[in-house]
């Protein structure tokens, strides 16, 4: 039950930061909720690896606790930094 609830977990927090991240970038985001989720999933380990830089916990501290209030805020700049960097890639493919 363990790994099923770690998948589970990622998706729903995926989803929410990528919501979230979403939200706060200005302009808009032609994405569906599948893409918002693993961008959110990825933004969330974007921003791990920024805490770890700066003396956070890194990932380690998104395994440990990923309902924390810092946690939530290193994810939602990753997933911001990881949308605007999809966004910039698939901006001519229109």
């Amino acid at each position: 039950m363990g790994l099923l609830w770690l998948i589970i977990s990622w998706i729903i927090i995926g989803g929410i930061i990528g919501l979230l991240a979403r939200a706060l970038m200005p302009g808009k985001q032609s994405m569906g909720l599948g893409k918002t989720i693993i961008l959110g999933v990825i933004g969330a380990i974007v921003g791990g690896f920024i805490g770890g830089i700066f003396g956070g916990n890194g990932i380690g501290g998104i395994m440990d606790n990923p309902w924390s209030l810092g946690t939530i805020l290193l994810s939602i700049i990753g997933a911001i930094i990881v949308m605007a960097v999809y966004g910039l890639i698939t901006k001519n493919r229109d």
